[in-house]
């Protein structure tokens, strides 16, 4: 089986290892010839990941008609605002049938589309693509330890098939229909994580990283109702599993970031530091406009993007947070009559 991995940041090289590791011969695309040639030569990027050794079987490409042709499958994981520009790049090259996986989380900007929407205006054939989404960080699966995912398309043969591909003894791989409910919660979580990281950075305690991240959930759940996303979904791995990991972990870019705003950084300072992009940076505006579109209102998320693009105070955000109006605890997560 030869498989196409598009994207060669921490997530990119991480599936590369976990399927290379298989047996299964990868072909990977980077931006950059020289992390290509590194791949190619000592088995491992020089960027990302750089202790983890790739699988002969992996080899990398920064011409992406090399990378995607003659391929059983896509695996696209590049950052989420690099989606569609990717996909027209490959389009040329993929067959209409060939099974196409995106694991980026996010709302594009301008359309309020979500990653399998994009790929459907780019490519075609909704019913052959589908998402993943967990509590999958790339410094623990390319390490073999143990966690889970979730596989979401329209289509229960796709979703087979990527199960399939993907498990092993150390990565479990559940289905999923409910494709906008994942998508939603992949790209909500990580503004609710930049959250729980700027809480972490002001010194709060684990009463307020808790009631962040439930209330997160909670406003994650309204926007999901109104778009007829499955509340369970939200119970599941792509959404309180998720959650967890992004909002905990010394590994969550978005946690991460909210930590370094927090203590007077900003997101192009982090960004410069990490040499990484943390979704929730964007996602905040993206995510915000989309329920707008629906009549949602999303508290944490909008104190989020006041403070990250708004010069806004962390200090006026918690006010505005603690002093909004008492409601019901289960308002319009679709559990309840509202």
């Amino acid at each position: 089986m030869s498989i196409a991995v598009v994207g060669g940041g921490s997530w990119g090289t991480a599936v590369s290892w976990l399927l290379g590791g298989k047996g299964i011969e990868v072909s990977m695309w980077v931006r950059e010839p020289e992390i290509a040639e590194s791949i190619n030569t000592s088995r491992r990027n020089p960027i990302y990941l750089k202790d983890i050794e790739l699988s002969a079987s992996v080899t990398a490409s920064s011409e992406i008609k090399t990378a995607v042709s003659a391929v059983e499958a896509v695996i696209i994981a590049t950052p989420s605002i690099a989606v569609r520009s990717m996909a027209q790049a490959m389009a040329t090259y993929v067959p209409a049938d060939t099974p196409v996986i995106v694991l980026s989380k996010g709302v594009e900007s301008g359309t309020s589309m979500l990653m399998t929407q994009v790929l459907a205006d780019v490519l075609g054939n909704p019913a052959r693509l589908a998402a993943l989404s967990g509590p999958n960080h790339a410094e623990e699966v390319s390490r073999g330890i143990p966690t889970a995912t979730v596989v979401a398309s329209h289509d229960e043969v796709v979703g087979r098939f990527f199960q399939e591909l993907f498990m092993t003894r150390t990565f479990r791989v559940y289905t999923n229909p409910d494709v906008v409910g994942v998508e939603l919660c992949a790209a909500s979580k990580n503004v609710i994580a930049i959250a729980a990281g700027m809480s972490d950075g002001l010194g709060y305690g684990d009463n307020t990283k808790a009631t962040l991240m439930t209330r997160g959930l909670a406003e994650m759940a309204r926007l999901g109702a109104a778009m007829g996303a499955n509340p369970l979904t939200y119970m599941g791995l792509a959404g309180v599993g998720d959650l967890i990991a992004t909002c905990t972990s010394k590994h969550s870019r978005n946690r991460s970031l909210g930590e370094h705003v927090a203590k007077g950084g900003d997101v192009a300072g982090w960004e410069a530091k990490t040499q990484m992009v943390a979704e929730g940076a964007v996602s905040c505006i993206t995510v915000d406009e989309l329920a707008r579109q629906h009549g949602i209102e999303l508290p944490i998320t909008i104190q989020v993007r006041e403070v990250l693009h708004a010069q806004g105070s962390l200090e006026d955000a918690a006010r505005s947070l603690m002093g909004r109006e008492a409601r019901d605890e289960l308002h319009g997560m679709g559990l309840v009559d509202d």
